[in-house]
């Protein structure tokens, strides 16, 4: 109940799916959550439950591919809570699931803009703080679509793979100031967007969330706590030597 004392997170596309689990683990463990969201309602609620258990919590409406709107939101954080320590990039969107000679510039930007852009905005903008907090954790939320091919889905995979190696990168930048950045690889997590991706792409939702269970060896989807308890683990100082990691959480599905 104590693996976060006293640190002071942020999640982006903290209002649902991995990002809601990841706060309230995250609360639980003793961190006071700062959720970016643009689902206000969904984001507020969070925070309602989370203080009615006596954690410690607030919610900023925040794009993640807008810049300034970030780096506002983080200051914001700092001011209200006194510091920053964790920062959780997982806001994300898997874009149309379409042939690449199919996909449209605009298409592609936006799932560029906020997939790769989000990251980039938040860790930027984070690092001045976690450099005057003596360090600190900042997670990637990347994908199995960052390490190997899955079909029909290039801008996504373009954004996963850009997040593993910028956070490779900023691994080795930020290691001498006690900065560590690591990136994590979940399979299918039964998510909302991963409903709203198999809806998309396929005639009848059941038979698609079977057969996506049934290509992970262990035999079925994952759960938004399967990652969530990960990103615990990396947020605290139990992870204290791990940088630059990939930490995989696909019931197998990479193991072939």
């Amino acid at each position: 109940m104590n693996r976060l004392t006293n640190k002071v997170v942020i999640v982006t596309g903290g209002a649902i799916g991995i990002g809601r689990a990841c706060a309230q683990r995250m609360a639980e463990e003793g961190a006071k959550v700062a959720i970016f969201d643009l689902l206000e309602a969904e984001s507020h609620a969070l925070v309602a439950k989370l203080v009615a258990k006596g954690f410690t919590a607030a919610a900023w409406s925040v794009n993640v591919a807008d810049e300034a709107a970030v780096k506002s939101a983080i200051n914001a954080v700092v001011q209200r809570f006194g510091a920053l320590n964790v920062l959780v990039n997982n806001a994300g969107i898997s874009g149309s699931p379409k042939p690449t000679d199919q996909i449209s510039e605009a298409e592609w930007d936006w799932v560029q803009a906020v997939n790769v852009k989000g990251v980039l905005f938040g860790t930027k903008h984070a690092i001045p703080h976690l450099r005057n907090a003596g360090g600190g954790s900042i997670i990637n939320l990347s994908s199995i679509a960052g390490l190997i091919g899955v079909g029909g889905i290039a801008p996504y995979h373009a954004s996963k793979g850009a997040v593993r190696l910028m956070s490779k990168n900023d691994a080795i930048t930020y290691a001498s100031e006690k900065i560590r950045v690591n990136s994590i690889h979940p399979g299918y997590i039964w998510t909302p967007m991963v409903e709203s991706h198999l809806r998309a792409s396929s005639a009848d939702l059941d038979v698609a969330k079977a057969a996506a269970g049934a290509a992970h060896p262990i035999g079925h989807m994952g759960e938004p706590d399967d990652v969530a308890w990960a990103v615990v683990w990396l947020a605290s100082d139990e992870a204290k030597f791990v940088t630059g990691a990939e930490i995989v959480i696909d019931g197998g599905y990479t193991a072939r």
